[in-house]
């Protein structure tokens, strides 16, 4: 047998056991989505030329790393700084530090994702309940001058207001059954 039908053999198997200490199909796939397991597969090699690939990274475990292109998620107040970590000056300097470290990682370009909302969890399907959010208080209005804005959608547009039709609408849980049937 090759090697690589020997790999995918072994991950099959794998996939197997995993699966059996659930009680369905559906809980295994939301675990297996939420938590994907080690891969049985040797590690992966260095990437060609030609191929386009991502990293993620905590901000802990990016120190010491430097990459070409560096995206901060979520740089608003309640995640940077954490909501858990403003009882006191030492902890919001803390905050501050990380947040350094993770804006220093980035070679040529720096990207600070500051999401406008927070859809709430557990509403209807098509529900639009949210909570604003504001920029990072690291990020002072003096700073701003040193950055470049870009928009990728305006919340007021009409468009983004319309529900995405059902001929569109990725239904995950029904496709997932449907391939376990």
């Amino acid at each position: 047998m090759h090697d690589d039908a020997q790999v995918r053999v072994a991950d099959v198997e794998q996939l197997a056991r995993l699966a059996s200490g659930h009680g369905s199909r559906e809980t295994f796939l939301a675990e297996i989505t939420l938590d994907p397991p080690e891969a049985t597969s040797d590690r992966a090699g260095p990437p060609h030329l030609d191929e386009d690939y991502l990293i993620l990274s905590t901000i802990h475990s990016s120190k010491g790393q430097e990459w070409k292109s560096v995206h901060v998620l979520n740089v608003v107040d309640g995640c940077i700084p954490s909501d858990m970590s403003t009882g006191n000056s030492d902890d919001i300097e803390e905050e501050r530090r990380l947040l350094y470290v993770a804006m220093t990682r980035a070679k040529e370009h720096l990207h600070l994702v500051v999401p406008n909302r927070f859809f709430i969890k557990q509403q209807a399907q098509m529900g639009d309940r949210h909570v604003y959010a504001a920029r990072s208080r690291f990020i002072s209005p003096a700073m701003l001058k040193h950055f470049e804005e870009s928009v990728w959608m305006t919340a007021d547009t009409r468009q983004s207001r319309k529900p995405m039709p059902e001929s569109v609408r990725m239904l995950v849980r029904d496709r997932a059954r449907n391939a376990w049937k």
